[in-house]
C-alpha cells in the first residue's frame, strides 16, 4: 500500500514522489510550526507564572476585549477553534472570578453572549501590555526588516491557503 508503480514499472515508496519543492514545503511547515510552539510554550509559561491565567482564558479575554457587545458560545468555540465544552469550561472559570459574565442574547433568548466584566476589562488590559512586551522581547532580534518581509510572507501564504 505505501508502494506505486513508476512508468517503467519500477516500484517506489511513497516518501519517493516527495520533490525538493514538497521537502521544502514540509520543512517550512515544520519550522514554522516550531517557532510557533516555542514561542506559545513561553507565553504560556509567563501567564501562568505571572498572572496565574492560561492562555485559553487569555484567548478567550482577548476575544472579548475586540467585541465588547459579547459573543456568543458558539462564536467563541468558532474564533479560538476549540470545543463548545472547552468554551463553557473557560467561561465558567472567568464567570467565577468575575472577570465574564453571560448576558441572554436579545436576538435569540435561548442563546446566551459572553461579555467581560469592568474587572475583566481592566485584568485584561493590564495583561495585554505585558503580554505585548513579552512577544517584542522574544522576538527582538529580528530586524524591522525582516519581521516585514515575514508579515508578506505569511500573509500572502494565508491568502494561498484560503
Amino acid at each position: 500500500m505505501d508502494e506505486i508503480t513508476h512508468d517503467d514499472g519500477a516500484r517506489l515508496d511513497l516518501a519517493s514522489r516527495l520533490t525538493q519543492d514538497h521537502h521544502q514545503s514540509l520543512k517550512l511547515w515544520l519550522r514554522m510550526l516550531s517557532c510557533t510552539v516555542r514561542i506559545e510554550n513561553e507565553i504560556r509559561s509567563r501567564l501562568r507564572t505571572t498572572f496565574d491565567i492560561t492562555l485559553p482564558r487569555f484567548d478567550l479575554m482577548a476575544q472579548l476585549e475586540r467585541h465588547p457587545d459579547g459573543l456568543r458560545m458558539g462564536e467563541l468555540s468558532k474564533r479560538m477553534m476549540v470545543t463548545g465544552g472547552n468554551i463553557t469550561g473557560i467561561t465558567d472559570q472567568l464567570e467565577q472570578e468575575a472577570l465574564v459574565v453571560r448576558v441572554p442574547d436579545p436576538k435569540d433568548r435561548r442563546a446566551y453572549s459572553v461579555k467581560l466584566t469592568r474587572e475583566g476589562h481592566i485584568a485584561f488590559a493590564r495583561m495585554a501590555v505585558v503580554h505585548e512586551e513579552w512577544i517584542a522581547d522574544l522576538l527582538k532580534d529580528i530586524s524591522p526588516d525582516d519581521k516585514g518581509r515575514l508579515i508578506a510572507l505569511l500573509s500572502q501564504m494565508k491568502q494561498h491557503l484560503q
